[in-house]
């Protein structure tokens, strides 16, 4: 039996490492991307954004990319891995998902099996998908095609957990969509892949479970931002209440929640929900409270500097890190960002340094209230800094001697990770603020 062709739709975080997955495990795949850079690096064997895995990976692999949708008509099985982002009223943009369907849609075949992996609220595999395959090809979906959804979940920079063996679910448009979704999956993970009742099921589950992880974040949040006027420190709080061994899980307060699915996820569902008659008031306090972190961490700032008298007009502020996690380059919804406008609209001197983030990796997002001096060292984006705002726990941060920012002439550290050594950094001659501590 020949070996069946698997076209992945979206060569980012997530749809590249699925790609490269695939073909490991003897499916012939290609690739899709609009972006025509991305799709040349890939050609030449590189990443377009930091993973030593990855970067491994391509180095070996035949995998090929086109930004077009030429030849989707021969692949058996069609995984649409694009991006989902929020607009500007903090409602799903599905465009992206709409045009690769679309463009799927016209060159469906029978018998094919489309799997949509980019997150969505409950409800769009049925509602706007579908009626856009079926319209679109002529076809109809248990008959002539199949369609499943199995949400994305990847935790890149994670040694231990990765696309090959995290658990999966899966829904499908009917017996036969799950069944071949389900069986696919089966062939290239190690991890479980649990079948839902239905597709709706498994659109939830994403949403689900990065809004638990948004409501915990927002709770230790506000949590520290009480005890920071209560001369409570919140670590050592969180570590005490770690030790029961049941009914406790531990999350930790910081600078502002980034990255492409906590910070968004919980939007698609007070969207949908919304749209269907209720309200969640619990997801949208989290939302408002994970959102305001950033405006605390400038608070924090503000509030040593008026013990001191200082002026911010003769400021100089240093953000160290542009990613939302530590250690990898990823800047979508990344808190840091927000730090920045907000220290430039109230006129500090800003200068920021990331060891993961080229400055032209800032060019989509180059407003004005981003226009700071970015240095490519860490030693030169601190020189002559009056305080630095650690925004991302990146090893070379965490790792970096306190009195190596004094000796720069810095005089105050906001930990906005609380990775720091507390004691060290005041022991070296300067203020220290965390994050509830």
């Amino acid at each position: 039996m020949s070996k069946q062709t698997v076209t992945v739709v979206g060569l980012g975080y997530v749809g590249l490492p699925l790609a490269l997955l695939v073909e490991a495990k003897g499916y012939n795949v290609f690739g899709i991307d609009y972006d025509l850079k991305k799709v040349n690096a890939i050609n030449k064997g590189k990443s377009t954004f930091v993973d030593k895995e990855v970067t491994k990976q391509l180095k070996s692999s035949s995998l090929k990319a086109q930004n077009n949708y030429a030849g989707v008509e021969d692949a058996q099985i069609v995984i649409v891995c694009v991006p989902t982002p929020l607009d500007h009223a903090y409602l799903p943009d599905l465009k992206p998902v709409i045009s690769a369907c679309s463009e799927i849609a016209k060159r469906l075949t029978k018998g094919q099996l489309i799997i949509i992996e980019s997150t969505i609220n409950p409800g769009v595999c049925e509602d706007v998908i579908l009626p856009i395959l079926e319209s679109v090809s002529g076809k109809k979906c248990g008959k002539d095609f199949y369609l499943a959804h199995c949400p994305e979940r990847i935790n890149p920079g994670d040694p231990k957990w990765n696309v090959a063996n995290i658990a999966r679910v899966v829904g499908g448009y009917d017996k036969k969509s799950l069944q071949l979704a389900a069986s696919f999956y089966r062939s290239i993970i190690t991890g479980e892949v649990k079948e839902m009742g239905s597709l709706k099921e498994a659109e939830a589950v994403k949403v689900v479970e990065n809004s638990f992880r948004d409501v915990n974040i927002a709770f230790v949040n506000e949590l520290a931002m009480s005890f920071s006027k209560l001369g409570i420190d919140i670590v050592n709080v969180i570590d005490g209440a770690a030790t029961k061994p049941f009914a406790f899980m531990a999350h930790y307060p910081g600078a502002g929640v980034g990255g492409h699915c906590i910070p968004i996820d919980p939007h698609y569902l007070i969207e949908y929900a919304k749209q269907n008659g209720f309200k969640h008031k619990f997801l949208s306090v989290a939302r408002d409270i994970n959102n305001g972190m950033p405006n605390f961490v400038v608070d924090q700032l503000k509030d040593v500097m008026a013990m001191s008298k200082r002026s911010i007009n003769d400021t100089k502020v240093t953000v160290l890190g542009l990613s939302y996690k530590a250690d990898v380059g990823d800047i979508r919804e990344s808190p840091s960002l927000e730090i920045i406008k907000i220290l430039k609209k109230q006129k500090f001197q800003v200068a920021a340094y990331d060891p993961y983030v080229e400055k032209h990796d800032l060019a989509p997002q180059a407003h004005a209230d981003l226009d700071v001096t970015y240095d490519d060292k860490l030693l030169a984006s601190i020189k002559g800094a009056d305080a630095v705002i650690v925004a991302t726990a990146h090893k070379e941060f965490i790792n970096l001697d306190p009195e190596t920012l004094h000796d720069a002439g810095v005089s105050i550290v906001i930990d906005g990770r609380n990775r720091l050594d507390k004691e060290a950094v005041e022991s070296a001659g300067m203020v220290y603020r965390g994050i509830g501590r």
